[in-house]
């Protein structure tokens, strides 16, 4: 299965490197994701920022959160997929590298949709149900 599948329909959100902690936060709690792509136009990456960001800038950074942007916590170093990219690769990518949420770009590098491990994990289960199912299918009505 191709990582297409998955984006299909599918919104990615971005916020800007300028925007502060407090309206990221706000933004992941209305928008019910766990990540943000960091961009100036919704185009370019710039970073990613995510609560597990959020949360390993507390202990640091605790005291003055207030004044903290996105471009204070976000990751840089972004790891992304294409649309052509398996299911198979990127669950691999997701455990390999640890990360929970990746960027999907078009051959020319422009963000197109992102992919969560959630939207894997609910992918993988839903082959396997399948499979199940023919399987018992199979075994029920032998040809």
């Amino acid at each position: 299965m191709k990582v297409s599948t998955l984006i299909s329909g599918k919104a990615v959100y971005t916020v800007t490197a300028e925007t502060s902690i407090a309206t990221l936060v706000e933004m992941l709690a209305s928008l019910k994701v766990g990540a943000l792509v960091v961009s100036p136009d919704g185009i370019r990456i710039a970073g990613i920022v995510s609560e597990r960001d959020i949360v390993a800038a507390l202990p640091i950074h605790f005291h003055e959160l207030g004044r903290l942007h996105v471009r204070d916590i976000m990751t840089v170093n972004v790891t992304t997929c294409t649309p052509h990219s398996t299911v198979a690769e990127l669950m691999t990518l997701m455990t390999d590298r640890r990360i929970r949420h990746v960027p999907v770009v078009n051959d020319a590098g422009d963000l197109i949709s992102i992919v969560s491990i959630g939207d894997v994990v609910k992918s993988h289960v839903s082959e396997i149900d399948s499979e199940r199912s023919a399987l018992v299918d199979y075994v029920q009505n032998p040809r």
